[in-house]
């Protein structure tokens, strides 16, 4: 395998992944998503990052979710820089962010074991042609993120067992791991976007089909080093990777 298939592999399977959580203004989410789907996907992967998954929040209207991967720390300072120093971010800034109340909600992210990051080969994504439909005429299934809130160094552990138990219950449950992850502790290689530094998290993306997961349906792990669990009910846009 030569260089350029290597760093094409590493991006599909995303060492380095960011979940990034938006709060916007009132209304203002079917906006970001048309303008995010028609000119922040290419442009950033152009300059080597992996654009994985974006989605409206089921639960909070005005939340947009996304997710971007990264070969390596040093890469993502590299393609972070090309990116926010580029023609592109310096044209459509200024109406993206128009639309944010916070985009600081940044959790930096590693695969939580070897074969743990979210495999994006053989998908293909849609063309650009503009968004302009609700996300409920469109809806192909959901993807679940829970964040579980660990005490420190615990992350290891926890996801062990969530693999050896949790995962052969979502399974049963009609539920497919896409990808599981845990904190990345490395210094933020890009300062001007912060991260939430010093969490302790274990992340599971999991996809379910035929509409959202039913509360009835939702499995937790009892763990004394468990803090909290958040849960996102998330739905791709039509660019999506992930679905």
């Amino acid at each position: 395998m030569n260089r350029a298939q290597n760093d094409t592999s590493a991006r599909l399977a995303s060492p380095i992944v960011e979940l990034r959580q938006y709060t916007l203004k009132p209304g203002q989410r079917e906006t970001l998503i048309a303008l995010f789907d028609r000119e922040f996907i290419e442009s950033q992967e152009a300059v080597g990052m992996t654009i994985i998954g974006q989605f409206r929040d089921l639960d909070r209207p005005d939340m947009f979710v996304w997710l971007r991967g990264f070969a390596d720390m040093e890469a993502r300072k590299k393609a972070l820089t090309a990116f926010y120093d580029g023609p592109v971010w310096a044209e459509h800034r200024n109406p993206a962010n128009a639309t944010m109340i916070d985009s600081d909600d940044v959790l930096l992210l590693k695969p939580a074991w070897p074969d743990a990051g979210i495999d994006l080969s053989g998908r293909e994504r849609a063309p650009s042609e503009g968004e302009n439909k609700s996300a409920e005429s469109h809806l192909e299934g959901i993807v679940e993120i829970s964040i579980h809130h660990l005490r420190p160094g615990m992350e290891a552990g926890f996801a062990k067992r969530f693999r050896a138990e949790m995962v052969p219950q979502l399974t049963a449950k009609g539920g497919r791991l896409l990808g599981a992850f845990i904190s990345e502790h490395a210094e933020n290689t890009f300062p001007r976007l912060p991260v939430r530094a010093g969490e302790n998290v274990f992340v599971a993306v999991i996809g379910f089909g035929d509409g959202a997961l039913q509360t009835g349906n939702r499995i937790e792990l009892a763990s004394p080093d468990l803090i909290r669990t958040e849960v996102l009910r998330l739905s791709p846009t039509l660019r999506s990777m992930l679905r």
